[in-house]
């Protein structure tokens, strides 16, 4: 953790269309139902997803009078003059966990949030066009020829932090999607992913795969985490739940015991 004992989730992918603020938002709720105090910045002053998803919730709040979970969320935008670090510093001050959602591209605004991550989860779909993202492969032998600029650009941030702090930075690459694949074409991509995260210093956890469901929550701001908001649910959101606990559980956080 950092010396303020906030710690830092920091969700990035140079690749748009992984799954990231999906991601970053079911984490931040899986967190506030823990009883952690959990602030979130996103880096996305264009799409500001994460940001639109938890105003969603909070109409949805207002509309139909449920009691929901709702972390303290900002939009950090530099156009207006804001420091990113003066923003984290102040929001560690008060919270447990920040999770910082950064859009697909690569800015000093982005590597900074980089620098201070704690833990670093990079979603990506399962398939050989987003791992070219962390590391380029052999068409012909599926092995890794070396790793990608996103590889070396994490690699230094990582370097910083535990220069400056003395942290290692745990970093978690999620699979995501990964029913949608070809059975031999996974086992290459699986076996290509598993040879890089030893070159490079990943490790691998299930994220979330295809659900329609993911969608459809979007504009009531609501998570998997909401069943009772839900209403009317199948097994497919059973399913999604228990796929979302795995992905959680594999972050392993340092969730605080509550105090009663």
């Amino acid at each position: 953790m950092s010396a303020n004992n906030a710690y830092f989730i920091v969700f990035a992918n140079e690749k748009g269309g992984s799954g990231k603020s999906t991601t970053a938002v079911h984490v931040a709720i899986a967190l506030s139902t823990k009883g952690q105090k959990v602030a979130a910045v996103d880096l996305d002053t264009r799409q500001r997803t994460f940001a639109r998803y938890m105003e969603n919730r909070a109409a949805t709040v207002k509309r139909l009078g449920l009691d929901l979970l709702i972390p303290t969320t900002k939009v950090f935008d530099p156009d207006k003059g804001e420091d990113l670090g003066v923003l984290l510093d102040d929001l560690a001050k008060e919270h447990d966990f920040i999770i910082v959602d950064t859009p697909g591209r690569n800015s000093s605004d982005i590597r900074h949030a980089l620098e201070r991550a704690d833990s670093l989860v990079t979603p990506i779909n399962d398939s050989f066009v987003d791992l070219d993202l962390i590391g380029q492969v052999d068409p012909e032998t599926y092995r890794i020829k070396r790793p990608s600029f996103y590889a070396e650009l994490v690699w230094e941030a990582r370097k910083a932090r535990g220069k400056r702090d003395g942290v290692t930075v745990d970093w978690v690459v999620l699979r995501n999607r990964l029913q949608h694949l070809e059975a031999r074409n996974m086992r290459h991509v699986a076996s290509a992913m598993t040879e890089l995260s030893k070159r490079v210093g990943f490790r691998i956890n299930p994220g979330l795969s295809e659900r329609v469901i993911y969608r459809e929550l979007f504009p009531q701001g609501l998570t998997l985490l909401d069943m009772k908001a839900l209403g009317n649910t199948g097994l497919a959101h059973v399913a999604a739940r228990q796929e979302l606990r795995e992905l959680v559980s594999g972050l392993n956080l340092p969730v605080r015991a509550m105090v009663s």
